[in-house]
């Protein structure tokens, strides 16, 4: 029952998949962003020379610089999805694809601080977004640094020497993936139902990284049926801490984020270097990047 079951699942996810990585969605995903960083610009013109008015909206559209925040919020939902469809793959990439969202999201905090700033270049109004701006940009690119070090360093071994047990296993992380994609799918609806009823938007990213918490937990779980290895286990257990500490850093202050952020990457740099140094002490020789 549950390897049909599995078995079924496994064809949507690949179907999805298959659909998400295509050429034809990538080229209608960049041309999607351009139109919309063309028509967020062109509203905010018309509301700034006061032609229309959007009521509630307005807020938003008379700062000149509210279209490159609206297009790199869209850029990362779309990373977002991409974090979907690897966590099947490896769970150590799901990690580090989580930490390129983090890096981006600092990015686009710095865009957003950027629009706080008067169009005369006041020092008074300038001096705070200005620090923000830094901090959120080197908070940024302390994390590529460090997740391209990781990477380099990342090594795994396979959760079972059982094919079949192999194979559910991965199938199972697909399953998930799929439930995570309807997670998704739900905050995405009332974050939109949000923005309409009350001018807010894009609460998405703290309520994912959420579900990611408890989908994380799930993995190790899952992976307890399979190895009971103190050193796997640890492994996933801290990715899942990790995860924890990116959604804190998503609700803290401007600077305590991004110290929490680096922290939290370096923390998987650190793991990632001792679960490599004591690979010797595992039953199998036979590693795969």
């Amino acid at each position: 029952m549950l390897k049909r079951f599995l078995t079924y699942t496994n064809l949507l996810y690949e179907k999805l998949k298959l659909l998400w990585e295509s050429k034809k969605s990538m080229y209608l995903i960049s041309i999607i962003l351009v139109i919309s960083f063309i028509c967020c610009s062109l509203l905010s013109f018309i509301v700034i020379n006061d032609i229309v008015n959007l009521g509630k909206f307005n807020i938003y559209f008379k700062n000149p610089f509210f279209s490159i925040e609206i297009v790199f919020t869209m850029l990362l939902i779309t990373e977002l999805f991409g974090l979907i469809f690897i966590l099947p793959r490896s769970v150590s990439k799901s990690v580090g694809k989580q930490f390129e969202l983090l890096s981006l999201i600092f990015l686009r905090d710095g865009f957003k601080e950027f629009s706080h700033i008067a169009s005369d270049y006041n020092w008074v109004s300038l001096k705070e977004p200005l620090l923000n701006m830094i901090i959120y940009g080197f908070g940024a690119i302390l994390i590529f640094i460090i997740l391209g070090l990781t990477n380099k360093l990342q090594k795994h071994i396979k959760i079972t020497h059982i094919e079949d047990g192999q194979e559910q296993f991965i199938r199972l992380k697909k399953l998930l993936a799929l439930l995570l994609l309807v997670a998704f799918s739900i905050i995405g609806f009332l974050d939109i139902k949000a923005l309409f009823q009350t001018g807010n938007y894009l609460h998405s990213f703290k309520a994912f990284y959420t579900v990611l918490i408890y989908s994380d937990i799930l993995i190790v779980l899952i992976a307890l049926r399979y190895t009971l290895n103190y050193y796997k286990i640890f492994r996933y257990s801290a990715f899942v801490l990790a995860t924890i500490l990116i959604r804190i850093s998503l609700s803290a202050q401007p600077g305590y984020d991004v110290f929490i952020g680096v922290s939290a990457s370096l923390f998987i740099l650190a793991l990632t270097l001792a679960y490599n140094y004591f690979l010797k002490e595992l039953p199998t020789k036979k590693l795969s990047k």
